[in-house]
């Protein structure tokens, strides 16, 4: 059985496409996933199964659009592949400063060069990115909220779904006791 942690994208966001979480856990149980488990509101579900990300992640996609009425982009990694992204990120998460933060992109696929280089020419003395695969780790030395590039992210042309540093430590401490 492989460990998978589905991020899904956009519910529970201001108010828009709400689900309750205990909701979502019953539809992936019915779907024969096993060790469901849910953390906070935004759609971060940990699970196992046997089937292959793509397969998983379509299925679930299609359940949850006909389960709550609308479509939820979802983005699987396996406990392994989080494990590896978190060593992998070139931004220090030990000593961040009041307002400085790192945030990671989950993409649905590696994005194509010139959506690359398109985010890598937003990068300045407040906020850079990095590419690497099919994860963006971004680097904001100021609030997110004030990012110009940021909102360049649909830019890339995948499905895309961001969580901050302290979300993806958290997710890989339940893999671990999955």
């Amino acid at each position: 059985m492989t460990i998978y942690i589905a991020l899904l994208r956009g519910i529970n966001v201001g108010g828009h496409h709400k689900m309750k979480m205990a909701d979502l856990k019953s539809l992936l149980e019915s779907m024969g996933l096993q060790k469901v488990k849910t953390y906070i509101q935004s759609g971060n579900v940990l699970f196992e199964s046997e089937d292959g990300a793509e397969q998983l992640s379509k299925r679930m996609e299609n359940e949850l659009n006909r389960i709550f009425g609308f479509p939820v982009p979802v983005v699987l990694r396996t406990a392994e592949e989080l494990k590896q992204l978190i060593l992998d990120c070139p931004y220090s998460t030990d000593s961040l400063n009041e307002g400085e933060s790192v945030q990671i992109a989950f993409l649905g696929r590696e994005p194509a060069r010139e959506g690359i280089d398109h985010m890598y020419a937003y990068n300045n003395e407040f906020e850079e990115c990095k590419i690497k695969g099919k994860e963006v780790y971004f680097y904001f030395r100021k609030s997110i909220r004030d990012s110009k590039l940021a909102p360049q992210l649909p830019k890339l042309g995948v499905p895309a779904t961001v969580r901050n540093w302290k979300t993806v430590s958290k997710l890989e401490d339940l893999s671990k006791s999955l």
